[in-house]
């Protein structure tokens, strides 16, 4: 009898212990909700966080990521400082210069492309494989974001003109039916476009090989996340940047099935033929990214690129307190760079 009793304890504690473990272990394992913004449909530039989110790599870090993608009727842009979002992927740093400038309480935390993927386009064989060139092309089509930003450093620092602006709607056809024409293009999407629709290989110039120095698809915070979730930003960023490494040098299949899910324009080919560019241009994987890993940044790039647009026009000195555009406390760590190494990446 008294043999019988001490099993019936030992079992109930057993059991006891058993679910004081499953709740701890439940509440070990609760993921932190982040909300993660884009300022386009899904597309190959956006490959690394579709890759932390689909190959479980923000689950690891603790994340439950919700991708917010943009497109050409969203503008994801008020809802950071508002609070309806975490995290934002925005352009370059023009943006957050103006936030900056603006009193907006944001700041960029990790800078995921090292050069900016905005080029200049040609037709092959017109005397436009040379750069210096394209400031004498007759018919120069930019859209209207562009003019009021790169082409006015392109008139100072390259010497183009005004005379030779013409409106880009985001039609290829005036271009492919100009031969003379060149045009503004996303180096790693409107090449593309050209060869599918024009049946030929443009002649492409990124304007980051050319002295446009700003980072590009910067992830913006709030001041406020950074000063009271700094974990919760240094896991975020951890992993994006692992996502990219994954994205580029492994298995990207089940990244690309979510892209296209979200954004059915998109063709496996397209994503493919996308990543290839990335690789080859150097967008992601170069320049500081080399030893600091993916998202590195320094304040002396980002003061390079600042005067630059200073002399163009776009800002007077002062204008800017640079020490607010971006902290480097979560960059420059060389986070998934071993894991470059293993997926023999060079």
């Amino acid at each position: 009898m008294r043999t019988n009793l001490f099993s019936l304890w030992r079992l109930a504690v057993v059991q006891a212990l058993g679910i004081v473990l499953l709740a701890w272990s439940g509440a070990s394992q609760a993921l932190d909700k982040v909300v993660f913004a884009t300022n386009w449909k899904a597309q190959a530039a956006h490959g690394g966080f579709y890759q932390a989110l689909a190959d479980g790599t923000y689950r690891k870090y603790g994340l439950d990521v919700r991708i917010q993608q943009g497109g050409p009727q969203v503008n994801n842009r008020p809802l950071l400082p508002a609070g309806k979002i975490d995290f934002l992927m925005t352009g370059n740093l023009l943006h957050s210069f103006d936030n900056v400038k603006n009193g907006l309480p944001l700041v960029v935390v990790a800078a995921m492309f090292q050069k900016d993927p905005q080029a200049l386009l040609a037709h092959p064989g017109k005397g436009y494989e040379n750069f210096a060139a394209l400031a004498k092309a007759p018919v120069v089509m930019v859209a209207k974001d562009g003019q009021f930003s790169w082409w006015q450093w392109l008139k100072v620092q390259h010497g183009f003109r005004d005379e030779q602006l013409k409106p880009y709607n985001y039609n290829l056809s005036p271009f492919l039916a100009n031969p003379n024409a060149v045009q503004q293009g996303y180096s790693v999407a409107e090449p593309i476009y050209v060869h599918n629709q024009g049946k030929f290989k443009p002649v492409v110039h990124l304007l980051a090989d050319h002295g446009f120095s700003t980072y590009s698809t910067v992830i913006e915070a709030r001041t406020d996340t950074v000063r009271n979730k700094p974990d919760l930003v240094q896991r975020f960023v951890d992993a994006s940047a692992i996502g990219w490494v994954n994205y580029l040098y492994g298995d990207r299949k089940a990244a690309n099935a979510l892209m296209r899910k979200d954004n059915p324009d998109m063709t496996e080919v397209e994503l493919e033929q996308s990543v290839a560019l990335i690789r080859e241009q150097g967008i992601v994987d170069s320049g500081e990214a080399l030893a600091g890993g993916v998202g590195a940044m320094s304040a002396a790039r980002i003061k390079d690129f600042y005067d630059k647009m200073v002399k163009a026009g776009l800002y007077k000195e002062g204008d800017v307190d640079l020490a607010k555009v971006a902290t480097f406390q979560f960059v420059n760590k060389a986070v998934g760079l071993d894991l470059k190494k293993q997926l023999g990446a060079r």
